[in-house]
């Protein structure tokens, strides 16, 4: 029996920004986006994002999670050779 990881109540949403998104993120931040926290291409979750789209060394996910103070807490990854 397959399950498909990204419906697994404990792994939150992931999903690829586009290039215009990224270039917005690194305009509205004071960090670099090459210093994210990393994520490497062959992550589970990532190769399995990876069948609906393409993804690539130096992309950017980003990660919603439900939280109970805080509603929706979203954060970035960038995905790194694995």
């Amino acid at each position: 029996m397959k399950v498909d990881i990204q419906n697994h109540n404990l792994v939150p949403k992931h999903e690829v920004i586009s290039e215009s998104e990224k270039e917005l993120l690194q305009q509205n931040s004071d960090f670099n986006i090459n210093d994210l926290p990393k994520i490497k291409i062959t992550d589970p979750v990532v190769k399995e994002l990876s069948k609906d789209s393409d993804i690539a060394v130096g992309d950017v996910l980003r990660i919603t999670r439900k939280s109970k103070t805080a509603g929706e807490f979203i954060s970035y990854r960038i995905v790194i050779e694995g």
